[in-house]
């Protein structure tokens, strides 16, 4: 999971970069080349991507960095962390829900999948299969209680050759 989005990230870099030295000045020679800067809404607009992109690659070398200073051997094996899968039990509804928590550039709720830092996430982050949770969102005040954890190792593990999928009843689940 890290991997992927940190390749992701680089690729995204790169391609940045190649159009900041290349492709940019030659958009902005050829406006420059037009004529009146005041009225050429090519030079602008070559200027405004410029910015854009500059500031992106900002963006994206924080957080690369960021992402250097994790390590999947920091997370927990028993606990909801980033990289988790979690099935949830809505207390109310009594109708399951299956988040996966991952970083803020990864989330996408039709997919399952909800940002390490949104309100769910940071009130599963820690707890345990069983624990009962309480999280405040938006909307107001959700209870589940977590009924199955698949933990970024548990994935890792159902990824090697000979393995049972990972869970470690033997379940694969």
């Amino acid at each position: 999971m890290l991997r992927s989005l940190k390749e992701r990230l680089e690729k995204e870099l790169q391609e940045l970069q190649r159009e900041l030295r290349q492709e940019l000045p030659r958009e902005i020679n050829r406006a420059l080349a037009m004529g009146d800067l005041r009225e050429n809404a090519e030079y602008q607009m070559a200027l405004e991507r410029q910015s854009y992109v500059q500031a992106r690659i900002g963006q994206l070398k924080l957080r690369l960095a960021d992402l250097s200073t994790l390590s999947i051997h920091d997370l927990p094996r028993d606990r909801v962390a980033i990289g988790s899968t979690v099935t949830l039990l809505d207390q109310e509804t009594e109708a399951e829900v299956v988040y996966e928590l991952v970083m803020n550039d990864d989330a996408d709720i039709s997919r399952g999948t909800i940002s390490i830092g949104s309100p769910i996430a940071r009130g599963l982050t820690g707890k345990r299969v069983g624990d009962a949770v309480e999280i405040a969102i938006p909307s107001g005040r959700k209870r589940y209680e977590i009924v199955d954890l698949r933990t970024v190792h548990d994935k890792e593990r159902a990824l090697e050759p000979g393995t049972d999928g990972g869970a470690p009843d033997g379940s694969g689940k």
